[in-house]
C-alpha cells in the first residue's frame, strides 16, 4: 500500500537521508529542502531514466542544458512579468498571506478554482465564510490581489547601477530562444522535441507538503515542435507516453487520474491543458503536465526580438511557425510521489519497505558479513563489496544481527542484499536475499556482478 499520510514519509526522508530540511541549524526557511545522500541518488535516477526514456534514445529529440539567468526582455516577450501571477489574501487579524487559490482549495477540498479572476476567489472566500487557517478568524480576510511569481534580482557592482533581472520562473523559454541554434546546428526536421533539465524558482506561498510545492524545484521537460494541423495526435501520443513512463517506473496507474484544465484555468500560452494528477494523502495533487502552446511563444519572441524564428519546410520551402505540445515533468514532486507510491509496510507495520524500481533505488545491493568479529568473513566480504564498486552503488553494512540490517536495507528500497558466511568460506557461494519477496538464494561469489546486471535489466 502507498504511505498512509505525508507525515510517515517526511519522518523516513529525514531518519534515512532522503531529503533534510534546508538551514537547519540556522532554524530554516520555508520551503527549502535539501537533498542528503539518499535523496540525490534517487532524484539522479529519476533524472538519467527521464533523459535515457525521452531524449537519449529518440532520433527526433535533442537536449540542450541552459543558463538560469536570462536578459529580462524574454520574461517580457513571454508574458511573465504581465500574466505570471498568484492571487493573495491577507488577514487583517493575524497578518497572515495565503495564496487564494489554496486557501479555498483546502476549506474546500472537491472545489478546483486554480485559474479564477481574483474578484472571483475574493467572492467565493466571502460567501463560504472561509476561516484564517493560522488565528481561525472569519471573514478577516482583505480582497484578492495579484502577486508576480518571478524572483527578482539584480546585476551590476553598485546597487544604484545594477539591473533588474530575473531568476527563470520555468526552463521552457531557453528553448524557445534557441530554436534557430538547433534548427541551425543540427539536422532536426518537423516532429522533433528540444529537451531540458534544470532549476526553476517562484516567488510564490506554499501551503507545505513537503516537497511537493518549494521555491525553487527541479524540472524535466521538453517543447515539441509539430504542424499545427497535428497537434492534436501528438497530444494523446504524449500523454499516452507519460502515463507509459509512470508504470515503467513503479505506478500502479489506478492510483492516478487525468484532469483537464477547465477554460479559467489554462495559463496565458495554453488552448489545451491536461494534468496526471496522483491520489496523495492529501488529495489528488498534479505531477506532470501536457500543455498544447500553439504557435504563442516563438511568434511573441520572434515579434520581440526581430529574429526570424519560423521554421522552413525543407521540401516545398514553406515557412511558417510550429506548433507546440508540451509534455512538463516536475522531477521535485515526482521524487516525492515515488516515496509515496514505494511505501509498503508489512508483518503489522515492523516491517518497512520502499519497493523502488532496481534502476531507481540508490543502492542497488548491499553486502554484508555474517558476523562482524570474524576476520575472515570481513574480510571476503569487503573484497566482494570492493569489486561491485566500480559497477553498481553498493552499500556495506557490518552494525547489529543479521535481521536488522536486512530491514534497515529494506527501508531505503536497496532490492537485494549479499550475505558472506561460512559456507562463503567453503564453497565460495553468497546469499543473495530479495527485498520483494524476503526469498534467498545461493549464487556463486565470483559471479555476483554478473547475477545483479542480469536482474536489473530485467526489472
Amino acid at each position: 500500500m502507498p504511505a498512509p499520510d505525508l507525515d510517515t514519509i517526511v519522518s523516513l526522508a529525514k531518519r534515512r537521508g532522503f531529503v533534510y530540511p534546508g538551514s537547519a541549524i540556522y532554524g530554516g526557511l520555508a520551503n527549502s529542502w535539501d537533498y542528503g545522500p539518499l535523496g540525490v541518488e534517487l532524484k539522479n535516477n529519476l533524472r538519467d531514466w527521464w533523459w535515457d526514456r525521452f531524449v537519449r534514445t529518440r532520433a527526433d529529440m535533442v537536449g540542450i542544458d541552459a543558463a538560469i539567468l536570462m536578459n529580462p526582455k524574454v520574461w517580457e516577450a513571454s508574458g511573465h512579468v504581465a500574466n505570471f501571477n498568484d492571487a493573495m489574501v491577507d488577514c487583517r487579524k493575524c497578518r497572515a498571506r495565503e495564496r487564494a487559490d489554496h486557501l479555498i482549495e483546502h476549506a474546500l477540498p472537491d472545489r478546483k478554482v486554480e485559474g479564477l479572476t481574483p474578484e472571483a476567489l475574493t467572492k467565493i472566500i466571502q460567501e463560504e465564510h472561509i476561516a484564517c487557517p493560522h488565528c481561525g478568524e472569519k471573514e478577516s480576510f482583505t480582497e484578492a490581489r495579484r502577486f508576480n511569481l518571478l524572483f527578482q534580482t539584480r546585476i551590476g557592482t553598485l546597487e544604484e547601477n545594477a539591473n533588474a533581472i530575473y531568476l527563470r520562473g520555468e526552463i521552457a523559454q531557453a528553448m524557445f530562444v534557441n530554436f534557430k541554434h538547433v534548427l541551425d546546428t543540427t539536422r532536426v526536421q518537423l516532429p522533433f522535441g528540444i529537451a531540458s533539465v534544470g532549476k526553476a524558482f517562484r516567488n510564490e506561498i506554499t501551503p507545505g507538503n513537503f516537497i511537493f510545492r518549494t521555491l525553487e524545484f527541479d524540472l524535466m521537460e521538453f517543447e515539441y515542435f509539430v504542424r499545427a494541423e497535428e497537434w492534436e495526435r501528438w497530444f494523446d501520443y504524449w500523454l499516452s507516453e507519460q502515463q507509459a513512463w509512470l508504470q515503467a517506473i513503479g505506478f500502479d496507474l489506478g492510483h492516478t487520474r487525468v484532469r483537464a484544465h477547465s477554460q479559467d484555468e489554462l495559463s496565458h500560452y495554453s488552448k489545451r491543458t491536461v494534468d496526471i494528477e496522483y491520489e496523495t494523502p492529501f488529495g489528488f495533487k498534479e505531477m506532470f503536465g501536457l500543455a498544447y502552446r500553439t504557435d504563442f511563444d516563438l511568434r511573441n519572441h520572434a515579434e520581440h526580438s526581430g529574429t526570424d524564428l519560423r521554421y522552413t519546410d525543407p521540401v516545398t520551402g514553406e515557412r511558417f511557425f510550429p506548433h507546440v505540445i508540451e509534455p512538463t515533468f516536475g522531477l521535485t514532486r515526482l521524487l516525492l510521489m515515488v516515496l509515496l507510491e514505494a511505501y509498503h509496510e508489512e508483518d503489522g507495520g515492523r516491517r518497512v519497505v520502499l519497493k523502488l524500481a532496481p534502476r531507481l533505488a540508490p543502492y542497488k545491493a548491499a553486502v554484508f558479513p555474517l558476523l562482524a568479529n570474524k576476520p575472515e568473513l570481513v574480510a571476503r566480504a569487503r573484497e566482494i563489496y570492493e569489486g561491485l564498486l566500480p559497477r553498481f552503488p553498493v552499500a556495506w553494512d557490518d552494525r547489529g544481527n543479521i535481521g536488522k540490517r536486512y530491514y534497515s536495507q529494506d527501508e531505503i528500497g536497496t532490492p537485494w542484499c549479499i550475505t558472506v558466511d561460512f559456507q562463503t568460506l567453503e564453497d565460495g557461494t553468497v546469499t543473495l536475499r530479495d527485498r520483494d519477496t524476503a526469498a534467498q538464494v545461493r549464487v556463486p561469489g565470483a559471479g555476483v556482478a554478473l547475477e545483479l546486471a542480469s536482474r536489473i535489466s530485467a526489472a
